[in-house]
């Protein structure tokens, strides 16, 4: 198989044929049709989050179909099409998957960073962590639903019936969820790099109330905000555009540091919350609700040998919605 191989920390993917892997028991093997490129992706390859596993493939926005099973699968065939997201594996027996919160796992492995992704040909995947795709026809399209449009719906039902939601960094995430958040009446303010004009057209062309840069204050108090973009500055700023009692929710895996901030920004019953991975459960429900919202995805379509050109383009926000891999 081809795969983009990520052997030291900061240097750019290689490119490497590898033997085809075998799937053992419990798990499938995926011909890849596409992987989208997350944010998370470059995280990994430029040393942002602990200890990845190394030589690594990245990439955990995979779709592709099932094209070898091992043993002890069940409920799965053959050229099934499925999803892979970033949560690839959890024990399922500490104290937080017991209890339903799988994605805070104590000993999970994650797609793309402790165990290969793809950012390839073919890869292996636990099928109990495989959703399947019945309704999808464009795999290009679907990809990015796989982490940007999951961890998009836990931040959105984080927020709660928040009806003036503020959306800060519109990029991958934001342009999928806004399209879920317009579908249920909430009204949308889009936050984006200051000068960001694309960004900008982009959000008011799904539906966004308001639009500027995230230096500024939006015309009305917010009832929650949300934050993609990995930039810790922006914590207080939202907390300054959310009303007494809103949410502030944090929804990347990695973020800068959050500067000092006065006390009376967060009181009046402000809170500040984070979101860590997702469960099956949300992505089983993202999956039923993003067709009945008319989720659609702006794509820019890369060869799987342009990896390290697609992360290059994502780093600088050389394109709009998500870029996604073909191999």
């Amino acid at each position: 198989m081809k795969a983009m191989v990520l052997h030291q920390i900061g240097q750019p993917l290689k490119l490497e044929m590898c033997p085809d892997p075998v799937p053992s028991s419990g798990e499938i093997r995926i011909k890849v049709e596409a992987c989208a490129v997350c944010r998370t992706d470059l995280h990994v390859v430029d040393g942002e989050l602990p200890d990845p596993r190394t030589p690594i493939v990245p990439g955990h926005e995979i779709v592709g179909r099932v094209d070898s099973i091992g043993d002890g699968v069940t409920g799965l065939e053959i050229g099934t099409r499925v999803g892979v997201a970033w949560l690839g594996h959890t024990c399922g027996h500490c104290p937080y998957c017991a209890s339903g919160h799988e994605n805070l796992c104590d000993q999970p492995a994650f797609t793309g960073y402790s165990r290969d992704g793809g950012f390839a040909s073919h890869v292996i995947a636990d099928a109990a962590f495989a959703l399947p795709l019945p309704r999808c026809e464009d795999p290009i399209s679907t990809a990015p639903l796989m982490c940007a449009g999951l961890i998009g719906w836990r931040c959105l039902c984080m927020a709660g019936e928040a009806r003036r939601l503020g959306i800060y960094g519109f990029g991958a995430a934001a342009h999928i969820i806004a399209q879920v958040a317009r579908w249920q009446g909430r009204d949308i303010f889009a936050f984006t790099r200051p000068g960001d004009e694309p960004a900008q057209r982009l959000a008011l062309s799904l539906g966004a109330a308001w639009v500027g840069g995230s230096d500024v204050l939006p015309p009305q108090s917010l009832d929650a905000a949300i934050i993609f973009a990995p930039v810790g500055a922006l914590v207080p700023q939202a907390l300054r555009a959310v009303r007494k009692g809103g949410k502030v929710v944090c929804g990347g895996i990695h973020m800068s540091d959050i500067p000092q901030f006065p006390y009376r920004i967060l009181w009046e019953e402000r809170q500040l919350l984070s979101v860590a991975n997702l469960t099956r459960a949300d992505a089983r429900a993202f999956l039923e609700i993003a067709p009945k919202a008319g989720v659609r995805t702006t794509v820019t379509p890369y060869a799987l040998e342009q990896a390290n050109e697609a992360l290059a383009d994502l780093r600088g926000g050389r394109f709009q919605g998500a870029a996604v891999l073909v191999p």
